[in-house]
C-alpha cells in the first residue's frame, strides 16, 4: 500500500496546507466481550454489517493488495490454524469466517493484508499544563474501508478494558486507548514495502512473530502503564517494521518507537522541558528527511508551532490533523484521544478524505 499512497500523494501535489474538509461521520460503536469464547466475540458485528457486503469488501481489499501466491502460502495455516496463529486470534478468525460465511483462508489473508498498509500520520503533544493529547490519521487506498470503520469497546468482567478503532473483519488494532493508562497508534515504516510480503509471512508463521496490530491489542490489554507499554512495544518481536506512538497520563509521557522486526531501532521521547512538546511521525524515520514528494511532516510541524503549546487541545489537534496534506485523499479516519480523559475518545470517518483548496 505504501506505493499506492505515494502515487496518490504525488497526484495531490504540494499545494496549500489548507484543507477542504469533506463530510465526516462517526462510525458505529460495538462492545466486544473478552469474557466470551473467542469464536463468538465478533458476533456483534452482525448488528450493523451485512455479511454479503463484508464478503464483497474483503474481496476488493484482497484482490487489490495481496499477491496471488499468498493464497497458496496460507493453505497449511488453514489446515492447522492453531499451530501457526496463537489464541485468542485463531479462535476469533475462525469465528469471523463462520459468522460471515466467508472462507477461513480469506479471513486470514484479509487480516495480514492490513499489516503492511497503514500509511499514516500520528501526533503526540503536551500542553503547557502537562496534559497529553494523541491524534492520528489512518490512510488506506481503499474507499470501501470508510464503510467498514468501527469503534470497538473491549469489555472484561463487564468493565472497559480498552478501546480502539478498526475495520469490520479485522482482529487487530492500529489505534487504541487503555483508559487512565496510555494511548497508542501504529504507522507503517517507510522502509518496509508491500512487496516484502514473503518476509512477513515467514516472520508470522515460521518464527511466530506477532503482527504489529496484534501487539497493539495485546499491549492495551496487559500493560500496566505508559512505561510498561513502551517496553512491550519496543522489545516483543513483530513481523515487520513499524512506528509505535505512545502517550501516557503524566507530563513527559510520550514517545515514538521506531521498530525493526526484532527490537527498537530508536525511541524518541517528548522533551517538553527543552521545548520539544510534540512529536510528529508519518512513515519515515524522524532523523532522516522525508521524500521530497511528501509534505505531511512539514505541514504538521508548521501547524503545531503556529498553534502553540498554550493552545493545544483535542479540538486544535483535530484541526492540525485536518490540514492538507496531513489529511489527504486517502485518509480514512481521524482519531483524537487522551488516556487521562478516556471519555473524550473520538473517531470521525473522512467520507471523501481531504483536498487542497
Amino acid at each position: 500500500m505504501g506505493m499506492w499512497a505515494a502515487v496518490l500523494l504525488l497526484g495531490l501535489g504540494v499545494g496549500s496546507v489548507q484543507s477542504k474538509v469533506q463530510a465526516e461521520f462517526a462510525p458505529p460503536t460495538l462492545n466486544i466481550s473478552l469474557d466470551d469464547d473467542p469464536e463468538e466475540r465478533w458476533a456483534p458485528l452482525l448488528q450493523v454489517f451485512d455479511p454479503d457486503f463484508l464478503k464483497k469488501a474483503a474481496a476488493q481489499v484482497i484482490d487489490s493488495t495481496v499477491p496471488k501466491w499468498v493464497h497458496h502460502a496460507v493453505q497449511p495455516v488453514v489446515m492447522s490454524l492453531e499451530k501457526y496463529i496463537p489464541q485468542p486470534y485463531a479462535g476469533e478468525i475462525r469465528g469471523l469466517a463462520a459468522h460471515f460465511g466467508g472462507s477461513l483462508s480469506d479471513v486470514i489473508i484479509l487480516n495480514f493484508a492490513y499489516e503492511v498498509s497503514a500509511f499514516c500520520t500520528s501526533i503526540i503533544a503536551q500542553d503547557s499544563k502537562g496534559h497529553l493529547y494523541h491524534g492520528r490519521n489512518l490512510d488506506y487506498p481503499h474507499e470501501v474501508l470508510r464503510n467498514l470503520t468501527v469503534n470497538l469497546v473491549f469489555l472484561k468482567n463487564g468493565k472497559v478494558a480498552y478501546q480502539g478503532t478498526s475495520f469490520a473483519g479485522y482482529v487487530g488494532l492500529w489505534t487504541g486507548q487503555s483508559p487512565k493508562k496510555f494511548t497508542v497508534s501504529g504507522d507503517q515504516r517507510g522502509t518496509e514495502h508491500w512487496w516484502n510480503w514473503w518476509k512477513n509471512v515467514v516472520s508470522a508463521f515460521i518464527y511466530r512473530r506477532s503482527p504489529v496490530s496484534w501487539l497493539v491489542r495485546e499491549t492495551l490489554e496487559k500493560a500496566e502503564d505508559f512505561y510498561d507499554a513502551v517496553m512491550r512495544l519496543s522489545k516483543i518481536p513483530i513481523i515487520t517494521g513499524v512506528y509505535y506512538i505512545v502517550g501516557g497520563v503524566r507530563p513527559g509521557e510520550g514517545a515514538v518507537i521506531t521498530r525493526d522486526r526484532t527490537g527498537p531501532a530508536d525511541i524518541w521521547p517528548l522533551e517538553p522541558v527543552n521545548g520539544e512538546w510534540y512529536r510528529v511521525e508519518t512513515n519515515f524515520d524522524h532523523w532522516r528527511p522525508p521524500p521530497a514528494r511528501d509534505h505531511r511532516r512539514e505541514a504538521a510541524n508548521k501547524a503545531l508551532n503556529a498553534t502553540g503549546q498554550d493552545h493545544i487541545n483535542m479540538e486544535t489537534l483535530y484541526q492540525v490533523l485536518s490540514l492538507f496534506p496531513v489529511c489527504n485523499g486517502i485518509t480514512v479516519y481521524t482519531t483524537t484521544m487522551s488516556a487521562a480523559t478516556p471519555e473524550k475518545y473520538q473517531t470521525l470517518v473522512r467520507q471523501k478524505g481531504c483536498r487542497p483548496r
